[in-house]
C-alpha cells in the first residue's frame, strides 16, 4: 500500500521519500484522499509541531514591474488597474511596523514589486530595516525580486532574517509563465539568499495549467534548496492578465497538492496564501489538516483575504493553537498597513500535540 509505505518511511524510518513512492500515493484515486491527509497531518505535527503560523502582507511599491509573469496584475504589460506606487516614505513603513509590533507580530516583511532593486531602491530597503529594528526591535524579511550575491549580502548585512523569493512552478512549465527572465534566475536569487546567511521563504502557484506530474516536480524542485519555509498559492485568475481565463483548481486537487507537498517537504512551514479562500472555500480547515501550518491573513497584495479575526476562529476551531513569544512572528509592507512569525528550527524527535502558531509576517509577493 502506497501509503502505508510512505507512513513507514517518514515516521518510522525518518527519512525522505523517493520521487517513485511519492508518485505511488499521487496515483491513489482521490476517493482515498481522507487517508493521504490524515498522513499529511500526522507528518506536520511530528517534524514541525501542532502550531501555524499566521502573517499578513504589505505592498511597499505597487504596480509597474517590467517583467512578464502571466499570473500578475502588477505586470506593466497587462492592463489591470492595480494600484501604481513608488515605494513608500519611511514613515509609512515604520508606522505599518509599529502596528506590527502592536499586534504581536515578531517579524515584518518589505515587499517591493520590481524584477531586482536598484541601488536607490536598495538604499532605501536597507535604511527602512535598520529603521524598523532600530524603533520596534522587529526581526525584518524582504522580497524584492532577482539578487546579485552583492545585494543578498548587504541585506544580510543590514539584519535582513529571510528572504522570499518564489520558483511559481517547475522548471518544464515555467517558460510558458514568464519570458523575461529564467527558472535559473530565480533559482540563483534563491541561493544567494542562504549562501549570504539568510532564512529562504520559497513556493509558488499552483492551478497555472501544470499537471500532477509537474506538481511533483515542482515539490522536489523545492525540496533541492531546502527552504524554511514553502507559500502554497492557488490561482485567483486576475482580470487583464494573460491567466484570467484559466478555470480554478478543483478543491480535491488542491488539498491533494498540499498533502503531497507536506510528504516531500516534511520539516518546512507550509503557508496557505493568495487564492485559499476562492479555490477551497468551505474546505479551508482541511488545507490546516492536509499539512499546511500558517497562513497568510488579511488581504494579499492585489486580492482580498479573510479578516485574522476570522482565521482565528477557524483555528479555535480546530483546536489548533496560535505561536507566540520571542522569535515567532513575521511581517511585511505594503500601502494597506504591516503584519508578521518566523518558522522555528524543526525537531528532532517527534513533537507531541500541544500548540499552533500564528504569525503576522509578509514575505512572498503573493496577488
Amino acid at each position: 500500500m502506497p501509503i502505508a509505505a510512505a507512513e513507514r518511511a517518514l515516521l518510522s524510518e525518518r527519512r525522505p521519500l523517493t520521487r517513485d513512492e511519492v508518485r505511488a500515493v499521487a496515483a491513489l484515486p482521490l476517493d482515498e484522499l481522507p487517508d493521504l491527509i490524515a498522513l499529511a497531518h500526522r507528518v506536520r505535527l511530528e517534524y514541525c509541531g501542532p502550531e501555524v503560523e499566521l502573517e499578513s502582507l504589505i505592498n511597499a511599491k505597487s504596480g509597474a514591474c517590467p517583467e512578464d509573469c502571466t499570473f500578475c496584475s502588477q505586470s506593466v504589460r497587462f492592463h489591470t488597474g492595480v494600484d501604481v506606487y513608488a515605494f513608500l516614505d519611511l514613515e509609512q513603513v515604520l508606522e505599518a511596523a509599529r502596528a506590527t509590533r502592536v499586534a504581536g507580530a515578531t517579524q515584518f516583511c518589505i515587499v517591493v514589486a520590481v524584477r531586482g532593486p536598484e541601488e536607490r531602491l536598495l538604499r532605501k530597503v536597507v535604511d527602512a530595516v535598520h529603521a524598523v529594528q532600530e524603533e520596534t526591535g522587529l526581526e525584518v524579511a524582504c522580497s524584492l525580486g532577482l539578487l546579485t550575491r552583492d545585494q543578498a549580502e548587504r541585506l544580510a548585512s543590514a539584519g535582513v532574517r529571510r528572504y522570499n523569493h518564489n520558483l511559481e512552478t517547475c522548471r518544464e512549465l515555467y517558460p510558458s509563465i514568464c519570458t523575461t527572465h529564467t527558472w535559473d534566475d530565480r533559482v540563483e536569487t534563491a541561493r544567494f539568499a542562504k549562501d549570504a546567511g539568510m532564512e529562504l521563504c520559497c513556493g509558488g502557484i499552483l492551478g497555472m495549467g501544470e499537471t500532477l506530474e509537474q506538481r511533483i516536480d515542482f515539490a522536489f524542485e523545492l525540496a533541492q534548496l531546502d527552504p524554511c519555509e514553502v507559500p502554497i498559492n492557488l490561482l485567483d485568475p486576475r482580470p487583464g492578465t494573460p491567466l484570467e481565463d484559466r478555470p480554478l483548481l478543483a478543491p480535491r486537487d488542491a488539498l491533494q497538492a498540499i498533502a503531497l507537498f507536506r510528504l516531500v517537504l516534511p520539516r518546512a512551514w507550509l503557508r496557505l496564501a493568495g487564492g485559499r479562500e476562492r479555490v477551497l472555500g468551505e474546505l479551508q480547515s482541511m488545507g490546516l489538516l492536509a499539512g499546511a501550518n500558517a497562513l497568510i491573513v488579511g488581504n494579499y497584495l492585489t486580492t482580498g483575504g479573510r479578516t485574522a479575526e476570522e482565521d482565528h476562529a477557524l483555528l479555535d476551531a480546530l483546536g489548533m493553537p496560535v505561536a507566540d513569544g520571542p522569535g515567532e512572528g513575521r511581517f511585511v509592507v505594503d500601502d494597506r498597513g504591516a503584519h508578521s512569525l518566523p518558522a522555528r528550527s524543526p525537531a528532532s524527535t517527534p513533537v507531541q500535540l500541544g500548540g499552533v502558531g500564528v504569525a503576522t509576517r509578509g514575505g512572498g509577493r503573493f496577488r
